[in-house]
């Protein structure tokens, strides 16, 4: 069995035959379940069978990987839907290749018990975040559900100690929350939290966790079978949620805990069983929220952002 180092930029996978196409992605964190296609790829060899050796990398600094790959640094990135957006509108080659996460796994946190029963609670409290730009886009989303602005509350940069932050008391939110782990964590620690949804609330749904790659320089057939070897995967999972965890658990000794195996079971049912397809309606949505919005400027076609690499001409 493969061991994975979770450690910045250390090489995650073993080498196969030389003779294969190599690729490199860049993750968006340390390896974690919501990387399960990834790793279950690549232990039951889906990744070597279509041609690739992938080499799996993971970021010193969280907001690295779209730039890497914009830079030609490497060949995918995990990112996020609506950093894509923002990123796009700011110049950066990028382009949405594939989807790993359909579906918004952020949220605002909160204590279970604590003081914030609505949004409009939030007024005159701290909000703690970590990603500056793209949370506080969708923080001013989220308070004008409430009546709010990013004015009427104080933000406070956690660097990405976010249950921490609330359970100790430092703020009494944080923006960027992933349901399916923060709320785990609070829980296991025995002071629950409770998350206001973002699609619930105001915002229009979109993909958490996408492949970017530079349109530019992007070997559209090599990309094409790695996402074909990540949906057998997805399918491999869904089929046996229980022997995928322990073949994912066994790559390393600090996966295999309370945490990531409860996060394994809700971030399952989440993961894009298309990964290549691309809902274009999902992305006009959001283009056109961020723009109502005033986030952007202009309103991109989805073409300008995002290819879908399942449709053959």
């Amino acid at each position: 069995m493969m061991k994975y180092l979770l450690l910045p930029l250390a090489l995650l996978v073993a080498t196969p035959a030389a003779a294969q196409d190599r690729m490199t992605l860049i993750l968006d964190w340390f390896v974690n379940p919501d990387h399960g296609p990834i790793i279950v790829a690549q232990e039951l060899g889906y990744f070597a069978e279509v041609g690739l050796e992938v080499e799996v990398i993971a970021p010193a600094d969280p907001s690295d990987p779209p730039k890497m790959v914009a830079a030609g640094q490497a060949d995918l990135a995990i990112s996020y839907q609506p950093q894509l957006h923002l990123q796009v509108a700011e110049g950066l080659p990028l382009t949405r290749v594939g989807t790993l996460v359909a579906t918004p796994l952020n949220c605002l946190l909160v204590l279970e018990d604590g003081p914030i029963n609505t949004l409009s609670d939030l007024a005159g409290r701290s909000i703690g975040f970590s990603v500056a730009g793209v949370e506080e886009a969708l923080l001013s989303a989220l308070l004008s559900e409430g009546g709010l602005t990013l004015e009427d509350v104080e933000l406070v940069n956690v660097n990405w100690s976010l249950s921490p932050a609330v359970m100790s008391g430092q703020v009494d939110a944080v923006i960027g929350a992933f349901r399916n782990f923060e709320l785990n964590q609070m829980d296991i620690e025995g002071v629950p939290g409770r998350c206001f949804y973002l699609e619930e609330h105001g915002l229009p749904p979109y993909d958490e966790l996408i492949y970017v790659a530079n349109p530019e320089v992007m070997d559209t057939n090599r990309i094409t079978r790695f996402l074909s070897a990540t949906e057998r995967a997805t399918q491999y999972i869904v089929n046996h949620p229980e022997e995928s965890w322990a073949l994912f658990a066994a790559t390393s000794a600090e996966l295999d805990d309370e945490l990531n195996a409860r996060a394994w079971v809700d971030t399952l049912p989440r993961f894009a069983l298309r990964p290549a397809a691309l809902d274009q309606s999902r992305y006009a949505r959001f283009e056109a929220f961020l723009y109502k919005a005033g986030l952007v400027e202009g309103v991109r076609p989805v073409s300008a952002m995002a290819v879908d690499l399942g449709v053959r001409p």
